[in-house]
């Protein structure tokens, strides 16, 4: 599957492939002005996004290919029920890429298993978001020089938080590095996750940001996402229950770095971008170039990623997240790997 759906799709080497080239193209554009020229990529985006999808497009325009573009699932077949295995097949016929975000967890996997071209998750649901891995990690990079031995905190919605869990798989294989989980109750890391990346690494949990701060290298704060609640009165109660400002900062290291994946609501004071530690800003640039890197790594065909579905099983029982591509898409078998939905990650009970 010449596809990254998640990040583990791709090796360490790979990665640390990709955060050079970025940087290099960052140096030198014009080396890269051209060299996906005649190439179409298909910007697949069900749910709302400017970041994410303005990247990806001004990434393909850069390499010197082209953009097809869907905004949202009311202005494509979505909205008439298709299927994403139908509109898969069918926007193959006409790029030779394709991003999608989808408010389903599992909606790019399905694109890969029936796409016949290399397709990139760019988002689904509160499941996982590998291209903002790959920015994170280059920013990190850039201003720390090192991945290994980190002492990284993840602050706020970590329960369903794309970018936590997916940057929580890339540094579990990374050296020594920590991890400082610091949510309310309600927002907890899911158990998925601890049971996966987390399991062989070295983490703890608090719901105390001040206590947590002067241990960290790195902060990656979160907002607390409205569109992932059914219940309007719980996001009310936990919207603003991390806030960092210049005051909180006083404890922290003066070499840390501030990371978001934006948009910001409340959590980041806007006076703390003054702050030489402040760094979303950065990430932003960052996520161009990483994606102009992955998208000429996977049009190359030098990566070769596993078959999402090799040791996979189908089975009989649905899956207990609601949130599942397989609750909605037409006819799409549960396949069971280790006792886990394929689609999503979610056990299988």
């Amino acid at each position: 599957m010449n596809s990254v759906i998640d990040i583990t799709d791709l090796s360490v080497k790979e990665i640390d492939s990709l955060i050079n080239t970025a940087m290099d193209m960052h140096q030198n554009p014009e080396k890269y002005s051209s060299v996906c020229k005649g190439k179409k990529l298909a910007a697949m985006f069900f749910e709302p996004s400017t970041r994410t999808r303005l990247s990806f497009e001004a990434a393909m325009l850069e390499l010197g290919g082209s953009v097809l573009s869907v905004h949202s699932s009311a202005t494509s077949s979505a909205s008439k029920g298709e299927s994403i295995n139908d509109t898969s097949k069918v926007v193959s016929c006409y790029a030779d890429i394709m991003a999608m975000r989808h408010p389903l967890e599992g909606a790019p996997a399905v694109a890969a298993v029936s796409a016949s071209i290399p397709v990139i998750n760019a988002g689904d649901g509160g499941h996982c978001h590998p291209t903002q891995t790959l920015t994170d990690l280059c920013t990190i990079k850039s201003e720390k020089g090192v991945i290994n031995g980190l002492t990284v905190g993840f602050c706020g919605d970590l329960k369903y938080g794309r970018t936590v869990h997916s940057l929580i798989s890339a540094l579990a294989r990374y050296e020594n590095v920590r991890v400082v989980l610091i949510s309310p109750d309600e927002l907890k890391i899911p158990e998925y996750v601890k049971e996966g990346p987390l399991k062989n690494m070295e983490f703890s949990e608090t719901d105390n940001l001040e206590k947590a701060l002067p241990e960290l290298d790195v902060l990656y704060m979160t907002r607390v996402q409205q569109e992932r609640f059914a219940d309007r009165e719980q996001y009310e109660r936990l919207r603003d229950v991390y806030i960092l400002d210049t005051e909180k900062l006083k404890s922290a290291k003066e070499d840390m770095i501030i990371l978001h994946p934006l948009p910001r609501v409340n959590e980041i004071s806007v006076g703390v971008d003054a702050d030489k530690r402040a760094c979303y800003f950065k990430q932003v640039m960052w996520g161009k170039y990483m994606r102009m890197a992955l998208i000429m790594l996977l049009l190359s065909g030098e990566h070769k990623g596993a078959d999402l579905l090799e040791g996979a099983s189908v089975t009989q029982k649905n899956c207990p997240n609601s949130r599942c591509i397989s609750h909605t898409e037409q006819e799409l078998p549960v396949y069971s790997k280790n006792g886990r939905c394929v689609w999503c990650d979610e056990e299988l009970n």
